[in-house]
């Protein structure tokens, strides 16, 4: 049944239900299962932590010149939610999403957040089975690509890289407001605005409200000094 994931991820599972439970989605468990609490919930929880690891563990030896703040933004553009969901995608590891019926019905198949969330669980399930090793190599073989080809870092995901650094010294949430829209329909331009704590730390403008606070926040990070 897994055969074409096991190819995908170098890797044959001793316990298959570890990889069945990262394809189980909590709408499934809630539906289908007599243990409602088999999903991949916990399995995402701890492979965002071993996936953290490993990427700082990469990009640490790899680029011995980056400074920490260069480093966190390298990170955070690499396992941002778009950046999992697409790697989880292109595995094809959607196909093998245990989903319940209202989850399956509003898209979640293809739901960024929800893909994203596999790929984290797919991981710990990977380092539960086959120990760190195991998920490394997974990993290194996914981001080889990005790693070896660095983009420029004004293209990583600043949404997350500032959240992540005001989540070392706050509790208090980012908030991002849409400011203003104007032009006609099919040519929209949307301004954003980031705040903390009521303070306005920056203003973008875009031709879509997620690319708006993507340029807010990239505006934030260098006023802010974090880049």
């Amino acid at each position: 049944m897994y055969d074409k994931v096991y190819e995908k991820l170098s890797y044959k599972f001793n316990d298959v239900g570890l990889l069945e439970q990262a394809f189980t989605h909590s709408s499934y468990a809630h539906e289908c299962e007599t243990n409602s609490n088999k999903h991949n919930e916990r399995l995402e929880y701890l492979g965002d932590a071993v996936l953290e690891l490993l990427i700082s563990d990469l990009l640490y030896n790899q680029f011995p010149d980056f400074d920490e703040g260069q480093l966190t933004k390298f990170r955070a553009g690499l396992v941002c939610e778009p950046s999992l969901a697409k790697l989880t995608y292109e595995a094809g590891f959607e196909e093998y999403l245990r989903l319940g019926k209202g989850e399956e019905n509003i898209g979640g198949r293809y739901r960024e957040a929800l893909l994203a969330d596999v790929f984290e669980a797919v991981v710990g399930a990977m380092f539960l089975d086959g120990g760190l090793q195991c998920a490394q190599t997974f990993v290194h073989a996914c981001f080889a690509e990005a790693i070896e080809n660095p983009v420029s870092f004004d293209q990583f995901d600043n949404k997350t890289f500032l959240q992540e650094s005001f989540q070392k010294s706050s509790k208090i949430p980012l908030n991002y407001v849409i400011s203003n829209e104007s032009g006609p329909e099919h040519k929209k331009k949307f301004t954003a605005k980031v705040e903390h704590d009521g303070k306005l730390l920056g203003t973008g403008v875009g031709r879509s409200k997620k690319e708006a606070e993507q340029n807010a926040a990239a505006e934030a990070v260098s006023k802010l000094g974090l880049n």
